[in-house]
């Protein structure tokens, strides 16, 4: 078979064995590999009802299609398992080098099963699993683990994932590091780890990647994308900033953020990301409204003039020594800064959604605090997007009246208060103290606090939300309540659908408008759910080929994803039956969550962020929208049950899937 390893590590754990399943090509043909292949063998291998924590949940490692094949943004991996935060299908991405890795072991997944009762970390190869003993390295952070594993491996630097504290300690929101400081970090991925008392996973492959059809295909599909990432990317982070620089001052931000949702869009977003990273968004978002403030009750004008301008890309890329690029990334987003004050190192160069949330969310603006404290959690491999959202639910809590300093410790948790946050970081990482209530997220911390704290917790399913305002675009919103893994923004949101250019792909796509109004944009409407559902298919093709998100957003016509999976296949499969493979995987990450009695309706995300009530000042002022509507429309449309989220059967039938009913 063209493009995969035809099969898959099955690890048992406790028992310390390990055996292969070949799957054969009618499988790839049905679900690709990735997340595809994930939800396929999850279904197989985690008995129904399985506590999420326990030895019988399964953690796996998926590659993706085009991973190996040469194909640009093809480096990402997955880790997958039943989600001990929200108790639904849980999933977190990874970048790096890792996902390679898995494929040069002979490989296109690997999962675990039971569970360990001593510490251990996991060696593979093509030939062998050998499980050592990690007690020395357990309750070490992430660098500190990394440089014992590298010292054993003559410093050769094996592609390994690690867990640092916050997983040993079982945090719902920990995650799983790659490369010193990326991370797997939603869906409490970590934990699942941690109770498996798994501290590392070391891949030493060598195997050469799988065969594909047509690599001079590859090559000039790669020439197309190329031409956008390197030649006209080399210019236009110029000019976006002084296209976003003249708006900001007519106050027509929410202009270009229409503008922005048009075939230039998504030439502008990866020159941003090439030349800054993510970062390249923290004042723009600010200005449009799509970044929260003050646990998601502020705006704007509570972190202005100086506040906003600490926290600006260049004077964080003044700290970058230099940048970084994932496995066969032309963007080369990640960069390696230097800081001196808290936790003065060097560092990898925080992301937007970082910098947010432990920023504006908590109305702090040291520059120099926010670097130091995000690299603090990522040592301790704690999610910085739950840790900012739970610590900005406890701030409410205190600034309503809920919490007192008694309850605290003699904590003070006003708004900004840095010496604070970094105390309770360190509590939330080690299980002490006020940040024990803290560990798992704002929905149990919330249901521990009691009297009216869950109105504060801003969460879909028990997973905070990332740092993008459904105010401005509702289709994030909708996206985290209707995902089957509730409360990630790299689900979905109409920004994704408008860069996406499906149109000029798929039939019966109509061009995405040059403009949208906020009427149209807010309306709970079956062209907006449609919207919506192409969007997730196309996502679960992304994910199911391994590729970046940032990539597609090229657009399919620049970064050509279905004639990229036909010349690494050899098949001559049509954009609609892609599509079609992306509508089968999401339905039966859907049915995951059904047979483990979860209820759609409860990841409905907090109702503030529909603008329930609405804000009365800032970008985002008298903006609000109908989510019941408009997940009941996304079920229908996508063909599941509008008042349940139930798949059903006819949509089950005709996707193949009956065997998982």
């Amino acid at each position: 078979m063209n493009g995969v390893c035809g099969k898959v590590l099955l690890v048992d754990v406790g028992k310390r064995t390990f055996t292969e399943k070949y799957l054969d090509e009618s499988f790839y043909n049905t679900y690709l590999s990735g997340v595809g292949l994930a939800a396929a063998m999850l279904h197989e291998l985690i008995p129904v009802g399985a506590a999420p924590l326990g030895p019988e949940n399964v953690l796996g490692f998926t590659s993706g299609f085009l991973t190996g094949s040469g194909a640009f943004f093809s480096g990402r991996w997955l880790a997958v398992t039943k989600s001990p935060l929200t108790g639904t299908w849980g999933e977190a991405n990874g970048g790096g080098n890792f996902s390679p890795a898995i494929k040069r072991c002979g490989y296109d997944g690997i999962f675990l099963q039971g569970a360990s009762e001593k510490p251990i970390y996991i060696t593979i190869d093509e030939n062998e699993v050998m499980f050592e003993d990690a007690s020395i390295i357990w309750g070490k952070d992430i660098e500190e683990t990394e440089n014992w594993l590298n010292s054993k491996y003559n410093n050769r630097k094996p592609a390994t994932v690690v867990i640092g504290e916050a997983a040993e300690n079982l945090s719902l929101i920990s995650g799983i590091v790659n490369d010193s400081a990326r991370i797997a970090a939603r869906a409490g991925v970590g934990a699942v780890m941690g109770s498996k008392k798994i501290k590392a996973i070391v891949l030493n492959g060598k195997m050469r990647m799988p065969s594909k059809a047509n690599g001079k295909k590859v090559i000039a599909l790669n020439k197309t994308a190329g031409r956008y990432v390197l030649s006209v990317g080399a210019f236009l982070p110029a000019f976006a900033v002084t296209l976003t620089g003249v708006l900001f001052r007519f106050e027509m931000g929410r202009m270009f953020t229409d503008k922005i949702m048009n075939g230039l869009g998504g030439i502008i977003v990866p020159a941003i990301y090439k030349k800054w990273g993510t970062i390249g968004l923290n004042k723009m978002s600010m200005h449009w409204g799509d970044a929260p403030v003050k646990n998601w009750q502020g705006t704007v004008k509570d972190f202005y003039g100086r506040k906003l301008d600490n926290i600006s890309p260049d004077k964080i890329l003044s700290k970058q020594s230099k940048s970084y690029h994932c496995y066969n990334c032309p963007l080369g987003c990640g960069g390696t800064c230097e800081i001196t004050g808290y936790q003065s190192k060097k560092m990898h160069k925080p992301e937007y959604e970082s910098i947010i949330a432990l920023g504006p969310l908590l109305m702090i603006d040291d520059l120099d605090f926010l670097m130091g404290i995000n690299h603090r959690l990522n040592m301790a491999g704690l999610d910085t997007i739950s840790a900012g959202g739970t610590l900005a639910f406890a701030m409410e809590c205190y600034q309503k009246g809920l919490i007192d300093s008694a309850q605290t410790g003699g904590l003070e948790l006003e708004w900004g208060n840095k010496e604070v946050v970094k105390e309770l970081v360190e509590q939330m990482i080690k299980r002490e103290g006020f940040g024990a209530i803290l560990s798992d997220g704002s929905k149990i911390a919330a249901i521990k606090i009691g009297d009216i704290a869950k109105e504060f917790a801003i969460n879909a399913g028990g997973q905070e939300l990332s740092m993008h305002d459904p105010r401005l675009d509702p289709g994030y919103g909708l996206h985290a309540s209707v995902d089957p893994n509730p409360g990630k923004h790299t689900t979905g949101s109409y920004l994704f659908y408008y860069l996406f250019r499906l149109h000029s792909q798929l039939k019966d796509i109509e061009e995405v408008p040059l403009m949208s109004s906020s009427k149209e944009v807010l309306a709970a409407n079956d062209e907006n759910a449609k919207k919506a559902v192409l969007t997730s298919q196309y996502m679960q093709l992304v994910n199911a080929c391994g590729l970046c998100m940032f990539g597609s957003f090229l657009g399919a016509d620049r970064l050509r994803v279905f004639d990229y999976i036909n010349a690494v296949s050899g098949w001559e499969k049509t954009p609609e039956e892609y599509m079609e493979i992306g509508h089968r995987i999401q339905t039966l990450r859907q049915l995951f969550n059904i047979r483990e009695g979860v209820n759609p309706l409860d990841n409905r995300m907090n109702m503030r962020l529909a603008g329930q009530p609405a804000q009365k000042e800032g970008p985002n002022k008298g903006r609000s929208f109908d989510i019941d509507t408009l997940m009941q429309k996304y079920w229908e449309e996508i063909g599941w049950d509008s008042e349940t989220g139930v798949p059903l059967t006819e949509t089950i039938e005709k996707l193949g899937l009956n065997k998982y009913v």
